[in-house]
């Protein structure tokens, strides 16, 4: 898309060694809509190719981390739309299909392959959050190798209550959460305060939040003292562990649940929305005229 406007902000830090990307749409709560994910992608691959990155810090501006998915903005329904608003790589990738494959071969793209290769990602990433991480912004943070947290940061996924969905369409709930603890969340629609988060191995460091920006910099410092390549073989090596246990199936399979769930949604459309987003973030969706509040965060 010509003239995107500037969703995600990179910046190097310590002579080259740590690079930081921020999410810079705070005013959406950071709500990921297409053209922010591109950019997204585009910094990750940025500091990949970078030979002097060790360390990727991925920061976002505002009171929240992330409110998921925009499914609802005057910007994301654009995007949607066939003609020249629409980003290059969505158009080639299923706009010119139809119903469930044209949503299949999209999410696919944008929601399930690029989160997988940035879990893969060939430098050790630290996710900084802060507020709320809701759904799709799961996605983000457990893609990378660390996550600290504020003092204030809680973590929710409120698809299965809200949209009768299993979940977001990267399905490492069992793996981040436990199977129980995943099935409560999901299926009651509560969320995981940072210190929870912390007692399951989920958060690695929590920080009062206004220390979070200099603490999470002085951990990313830390890490960056390893050499790189003893720093990546660590990573491959634990990566592999996980999918011998079988998380990359598990990932695929769970993706393709989701689908199904749209396709159910699709035609019944039952559900009644029993659970309210935090005020901050219903207040931001409820503020667009026509929007269904619920569906913005798939």
């Amino acid at each position: 898309m010509t003239d995107s406007p500037e969703l995600v902000q990179y910046e190097t830090l310590d002579e080259g060694r740590i690079a930081r990307i921020w999410l810079n749409r705070p005013d959406e709560h950071n709500a990921q809509n297409r053209t922010l994910l591109v950019q997204l992608d585009d910094a990750f691959r940025r500091a990949e190719a970078d030979d002097d990155v060790r360390v990727v810090v991925l920061a976002a501006r505002g009171k929240n981390f992330s409110a998921g998915h925009d499914l609802g903005s005057e910007a994301s329904l654009l995007e949607r739309q066939p003609g020249p608003a629409q980003h290059e790589s969505f158009r080639r990738d299923g706009a010119s299909r139809e119903g469930v494959e044209r949503l299949y071969l999209q999410e696919w793209h944008y929601f399930f392959d690029n989160t997988r290769r940035w879990r893969d990602l060939r430098k050790v990433t630290v996710a900084q959050v802060q507020g709320n991480a809701i759904s799709a912004a799961l996605m983000l943070i457990w893609a990378c190798d660390f996550i600290v947290a504020s003092d204030d940061a809680r973590f929710s996924d409120v698809v299965a209550v809200r949209l009768g969905m299993p979940g977001v369409e990267y399905y490492a709930h069992p793996w981040e959460l436990g199977p129980r603890l995943a099935k409560e969340l999901l299926m009651t629609g509560d969320s995981l305060d940072a210190e929870g988060a912390y007692r399951i191995g989920m958060v690695s460091k929590i920080f009062p939040r206004a220390e979070l920006e200099d603490r999470t910099l002085a951990f990313a410092r830390r890490v960056a003292e390893l050499p790189t390549i003893a720093a990546l073989l660590v990573k491959d090596s634990v990566n592999a562990a996980s999918d011998a246990m079988g998380f990359t199936e598990a990932l695929r399979h769970g993706f393709h649940i989701h689908q199904l769930g749209h396709a159910h949604w699709s035609v019944h459309n039952e559900n009644k929305y029993p659970v309210a987003l935090p005020p901050d973030v219903a207040d931001w969706r409820s503020a667009r005229p026509g929007q269904v509040i619920g569906r913005d965060t798939l």
